[in-house]
């Protein structure tokens, strides 16, 4: 048994380089600080607090024993793959603040010690926890923490005597809330933001890369320049001479005097006063009182205008007259908040991922041979499911075996970042990341800090796209919620594969890879196994082929008609495929994502740009796929390809798209008119075809 002076943390669980601070047993406040090496992860603790007081004594051994010991071997034979000896911080957290929460539940029924919690208990808490609403994914997650609080005090020297759970004998399924379609919040995390929403934000997040970072890199450069120097100035009789000089005549005159925004209010801005004069920050202070400057700025505040050249353009115009020394923090904090949103959509990364980044990370490629540049590769560590050779969780993670491919934008990203931290260190280091207060906290960027800064940079994007008037290019509201992090994960699938060719910057850069991507040649892209991207990209594959089986069912029962050489096809694929309803996926989808692509030549694509459904089957496709490849190169669509599927909506659109480019040809110079011409006839003719040779559905059936 541990003492009250035991450490929390047992130092063989303790990696070199960790500093974190490591608790004592009697603490009511347990760090896992020690345990954690990501620097991507907040430190989380253990609080008894919230346990009562008389089942404290109780769980604090289970807990202790769950923090520094290993399940049995025998116990773990019998629980899944996925069994762990060990756990990660996050989960030990989880897992106890589940145990308290089982403990008020006791002790408002007056149960004031663990033995007495039997079968009779253990089903009223579940259904009781159900009734708080829990999904059943969830449930079966609480379900195991709980029982993981009986395994663990079964190693205990000194058992509580929980009895073990029933559903640990007799299956957790009749434990479980009834399937009613509803979903827990973690399903809703994976939601793809809204296209209005990625395009705009993805734009200014690249103008601030490659238009705006010179500027800003210059401006922070100079603001960090005058504070030093406002700093150091000694107080001068011509120092004196010159804040006089600058001030006084702006005070008889009623212009404005240059202010700095202080939670809502407006001050005099000493620093830049002191550093244009040459005058001391005393020397700023003693004028202050005796004119009354605050209460003038705060009255006329002014700008704090500073000598850095203005290069960077929003349609040919300066996007700035001058750089404000008091903008200048502000607009690194934006700065990095760009290159962070361009790494994570731009890349396909997971968050944890980004936020290991380090300086160095995507060195420049040596040519190939033949004198061609090679490709950017982003060396980086992953964390999901990292374990040891013991199979328990590794906080550190480990180098991917696969690096990143990093097109154009992601590199300029990684660029700016690297000019913020020092050789080596962290890209989001929170240290080097904190420009207003440089309070040199360790490690990285944390979830929440860096959800409120997507948030920022969203109101300060909208800000300047209306100032420049540019209302097209303002990020509207999501529908499914805030911009998290994760989500551009899966936005990045959905836009391979619901915008074949590219509608977004990403969708163009994937579109020539689909091949490799479907391949899965380097046992996976950017990722240690067949999960990551690839993972996510057939989910979305199979959400958007299974809404193309859909309308085109809706369609037929509407009475429109159908052609072209995969048509029978077409239609007993439209009749087998599933309806999904919204766009929450469980994590077992993927499989089933999978399977349901691997289905050749009854898998239905929608091609917009060729106004036809692919009814995808490898051997016909004219599109040059890949051996193994489970959807089509639909930026490759080829005319006379065996898998080519058109209905009467389809026609319909063909002649609306040939009298638009009629109408063009009228105003165009005559050759070039004649092939515009010559194109619209095509289109045509294809409709022409497709009237021709139209069956219902029920004749090819």
């Amino acid at each position: 048994m541990p003492t009250a002076d035991s450490l929390v943390v047992l130092p063989q669980w303790i990696s070199a380089g960790n500093t974190h601070p490591n608790s004592r047993y009697a603490e009511l406040i347990w760090s896992l600080g020690p345990l954690i090496d990501n620097p991507g992860t907040a430190i989380v603790a253990i609080n008894w607090t919230n346990c009562p007081e008389e089942l404290r004594g109780q769980l604090r051994p289970a807990a202790w024993t769950m923090i520094n010991g290993q399940l049995r071997a025998t116990y773990l034979r019998s629980r899944g793959v996925r069994a762990r000896a060990r756990h990660s911080p996050a989960t030990l957290q989880e897992n106890c603040r589940e145990w308290m929460r089982l403990a008020r539940w006791l002790h408002k029924r007056g149960i004031t010690d663990l033995a007495a919690c039997t079968d009779a208990e253990w089903r009223g808490y579940a259904a009781q926890r159900w009734d708080d609403g829990c999904g059943r994914e969830s449930a079966e997650v609480v379900l195991g923490r709980l029982t993981a609080l009986w395994a663990f005090d079964q190693l205990t020297a000194q058992r509580a005597g929980i009895t073990r759970p029933p559903w640990d004998t007799e299956g957790v399924d009749d434990f479980l809330p009834a399937v009613d379609g509803s979903a827990g919040g973690a399903e809703n995390s994976g939601e793809p933001l809204d296209p209005q929403v990625i395009g705009p934000l993805l734009v200014w997040a690249i103008r601030m890369i490659e238009d705006f970072a010179d500027d800003i890199l210059a401006a922070w450069a100079e603001n960090r320049r005058m504070a030093a120097l406002a700093a150091a100035t000694p107080a001068t009789p011509d120092g004196r001479a010159a804040l006089e000089k600058h001030v006084l005549p702006l005070v008889r005159s009623g212009a404005p005097l240059p202010a700095a925004e202080h939670k809502g209010t407006h001050q005099l801005a000493r620093t830049f006063l002191a550093a244009v004069t040459g005058a001391s920050l005393g020397q700023v202070d003693r004028l202050n009182d005796r004119h009354g400057l605050t209460g003038l700025a705060a009255e006329r505040p002014g700008p704090c205008p500073m000598t850095v050249p203005v290069t960077g353009k929003i349609h040919g115009r300066p996007w700035r007259e001058y750089l404000d020394f008091n903008e200048a923090a502000d607009l690194m904090r934006h700065l990095g908040t760009a290159a962070m949103i361009i790494c994570l959509y731009l890349t396909g990364m997971r968050p944890q991922e980004v936020q290991g980044l380090r300086s160095g990370c995507c060195p420049d490629p040596e040519p190939a041979a033949d004198g061609t540049p090679g490709r950017h590769l982003i060396r980086s560590h992953h964390f999901k499911d990292v374990t040891d050779d013991d199979g328990n969780h590794v906080s550190a993670g480990e180098e991917r075996e696969v690096p990143w491919v990093a097109i154009t934008p992601v590199v300029r990203a990684i660029r700016v970042l690297e000019r913020i931290v020092p050789d080596g260190e962290l890209l989001l280091s929170s240290a080097h990341h904190d420009f207003t207060f440089q309070r040199g906290h360790r490690g990285t960027l944390k979830k929440h800090a860096l959800l409120l800064r997507i948030e920022d940079f969203v109101a300060w994007a909208n800000r300047e796209a209306r100032a420049n008037e540019l209302p097209e290019q303002v990020i509207p509201k999501d529908p499914h919620g805030g911009i998290g992090m994760a989500r551009f994960r899966r936005t990045l699938a959905w836009h391979i594969a619901r915008r074949p060719g590219g509608l977004v910057a990403l969708a163009i850069q994937y579109g020539h890879m689909r091949t490799v991507l479907d391949a899965r040649t380097s046992s996976g892209y950017g990722t240690r196994s067949r999960g990551g991207i690839h993972s996510v990209l057939d989910v979305e594959t199979a959400l958007a082929a299974a809404d193309t089986a859909a309308h085109l069912r809706d369609r037929m029962a509407a009475g429109e008609k159908i052609s072209g050489p995969a048509a029978r096809r077409a239609v007993t694929a439209a009749a087998q495929a599933p309806r999904f309803k919204g766009r929450i996926v469980p994590k077992t989808f993927a499989k089933k994502a999978t399977a349901y692509l691997a289905r050749d030549g009854i898998v239905l694509f929608d091609n917009p740009d060729a106004l036809l459904i692919c009814a995808f089957k490898r051997d016909n496709a004219l599109c040059d796929p890949a051996p193994d490849a489970t959807a089509p190169n639909q930026y490759a669509c080829k005319a006379g390809c065996g898998n080519a599927v058109r209905t009467d909506t389809h026609a319909r659109l063909l002649r609306e798209r040939a009298d638009t480019i009629s109408r063009k040809a009228a105003h165009t110079p005559e050759k070039l008119a004649r092939r515009l011409r010559g194109n619209a006839d095509k289109l045509r003719a294809i409709a022409d075809a497709h009237d021709a040779t139209a069956q219902p559905a029920e004749a090819l059936t």
